[in-house]
């Protein structure tokens, strides 16, 4: 009699695991690549949504007090852009806090403030986590964390107070920090908003979404220094 060659049921079991086990690596190799590339993807544009946010800041701050004509009394309200501003002396820093910054310029240089994005205001919520960017007294926008009302979709969170950190810092020619002063007492020649010479600029923003590996948010902080040089008292006006 002929032998019957075949597999045994012992065989076929460990074959069936064997494959099972290799099914499941190469599953574990493809959810953790996706889930790599997603934290990526979700991170880079994060990045870009802030640096875009800060470099855009930092242009128009830059910009504040230009008055190329050298027209005194100039400056506006920036709370009503309407009639002159409750101190001349504070010039295109219209107001100026740890949280908030509005400033004033005349970008057509006819010697009058309030044509388009000459009076730019940004104010950071801090309990909603988004900073708003305002332009002539138009109603604020979202710029950057946007606002549940808003369409777009959320690509970070703003959370400075949350890490102690304020959105401006403001020091003087000596390179003083001169925050507290510009908030407490912002006439003040020396020590308040006159006196401020250069503006920090920090961003500190987690992704809206977890990071796929670690399930927690990913953090990206961004800053810079602006020097604001037509604020420097060079004239009297």
């Amino acid at each position: 009699m002929k032998s019957e060659k075949g597999f045994t049921l012992v065989e076929i079991l460990v074959a069936m695991g064997l494959g099972t086990l290799m099914l499941m690596v190469i599953y574990l190799a493809v959810d953790s690549a996706q889930r790599s590339s997603t934290g990526i993807e979700s991170k880079v544009v994060a990045q870009q949504d802030a640096r875009g946010a800060l470099d855009l800041m930092a242009m128009e701050i830059r910009m504040a007090s230009y008055n190329p004509n050298l027209t005194p009394n100039i400056w506006m309200n920036p709370a009503t852009c309407v009639g002159a501003s409750a101190s001349q002396t504070y010039r295109g820093i219209a107001a100026a806090t740890a949280n908030s910054i509005a400033i004033e310029m005349d970008l057509n240089e006819n010697s009058v403030i309030g044509d388009p994005n000459e009076i730019i205001s940004y104010n950071y919520d801090a309990v909603n986590s988004y900073i708003t960017r305002e332009t002539n007294c138009g109603g604020a926008q979202p710029f950057l964390g946007d606002i549940a009302a808003d369409s777009n979709q959320k690509t970070v969170l703003v959370v400075n107070n949350a890490a102690g950190v304020p959105l401006f810092r403001y020091y003087n020619g000596s390179g003083t920090d001169i925050s507290a002063t510009v908030v407490s007492s912002p006439t003040d020649s020396l020590l308040g908003i006159p006196a401020i010479r250069r503006i920090e600029i920090s961003l500190v923003v987690d992704t809206v979404n977890d990071d796929p590996n670690t399930r927690g948010k990913r953090r990206i902080v961004y800053s810079t220094s602006v020097i604001p040089r037509n604020h420097i008292p060079t004239y009297s006006y």
